[in-house]
């Protein structure tokens, strides 16, 4: 089968297209998924330049998030059966082999039916965002209906699945962007107020959008000083919750003075740790967003389509930080 190797930590140039053997079900509850679409995050971009998690693991293949039709079921599979379309995150962090290929094969447990709504692309693009702003708004900042909410980067990966989760959990979004194309996407997605953070200084922004309240949650996509800053446009007791890591320089008075519940999210760990209830949590996540979907109270936003020999191209507009919406590798014409 084709697929593209990570040969070397580097450029999106270490990313080669090779031949390689396809993978076989080797344990009874695994099923085989020809895939159409891979999910391409910057999660890959950071594996590609630092290195994956494993030691050893190089050649890799990359990609977290797939979607294709199951073409062979292990003995003891009763979930799925040949001809399902599924989606599913899985792989791609060194250990197992990702998605950027046209076969993978993995466990029946960490995959879903995709939603009828969805093309393969769409669903290809949504677990690892949609699992990762569930967990952070859900689970981690503990939203509740009536709750404000300031989502860093609404028209990403992330920040655009979040807008609508913290909507469907009938709260209200503010976010931060960059453009007024990003400004108009995230109005249409339902965000109640947005910040042009180029021209506006954010905390000001959100101090008067909330009468000088500050927001009751928070979700923090970029880190750094956009972290560190962040505290000052929190609500008294509320829940700051981030993707990354804070660094070394955090003055944590302003959380301290506010009573702030600090919360990290890194939707990895069930893959990283194996943790089986916390992954048939995520796919209970990807089962009950297939029903939003194909309700059509939920949307996936697809940037741009790439052909699977062009992932190192993927790659390269990630890291230019402009992206809107999701990146997908296509295995198909």
């Amino acid at each position: 089968m084709k697929a593209v190797l990570m040969t070397a930590t580097g450029g999106p140039d270490v990313l080669q297209v090779q031949e390689v053997p396809e993978p076989e079900i080797r344990h009874p509850t695994e099923i085989k998924v020809r895939l159409k679409a891979a999910g391409v995050n910057p999660l890959d971009t950071k594996l590609r330049t630092r290195g994956v998690f494993f030691d050893g693991a190089l050649p890799a293949i990359l990609g977290c998030d797939g979607a294709g039709e199951v073409v062979a079921v292990g003995e003891a599979v009763t979930r799925f059966k040949p001809g399902d379309a599924v989606w599913f995150c899985h792989g791609g962090l060194g250990r197992e082999p990702g998605n950027y290929a046209e076969y993978n094969v993995l466990d029946e447990q960490v995959a879903a039916l995709k939603p009828e709504s969805l093309s393969f692309v769409e669903a290809a693009a949504a677990p690892l965002v949609l699992i990762t702003a569930w967990e952070a708004l859900y689970d981690r900042a503990r939203l509740k209906p009536g709750k404000t909410v300031l989502i860093h980067g609404g028209a990403g990966g992330v920040g655009h699945v979040a807008i609508q989760l913290a909507n469907l959990a009938g709260a209200r979004a503010c976010c931060t962007v960059s453009t007024a194309e990003k400004t108009e996407l995230c109005r249409m997605l339902g965000a109640a107020e947005t910040i042009r953070y180029p021209e506006q200084d954010f905390v000001e922004a959100v101090l008067d959008w909330t009468e000088d309240k500050g927001v009751d949650a928070a979700l923090d996509t970029v880190g750094g000083e956009v972290f560190r800053r962040t505290m000052a446009a929190m609500a008294h007791y509320g829940d700051l919750v981030t993707l990354l890591d804070p660094g070394q320089d955090v003055s944590w008075k302003e959380a301290r003075n506010r009573n702030l519940r600090i919360g990290f999210e890194l939707m990895l760990t069930p893959m990283l740790e194996d943790f089986p209830e916390a992954r048939r949590h995520q796919v209970m996540i990807l089962e009950q967003c297939g029903r939003w979907f194909d309700e059509r109270r939920l949307r996936i936003h697809i940037g741009m389509t790439f052909p699977l020999d062009q992932a190192g191209a993927a790659h390269a507009l990630l890291e230019t930080g402009h992206m809107t919406g999701k990146a997908v590798l296509t295995m198909e014409p």
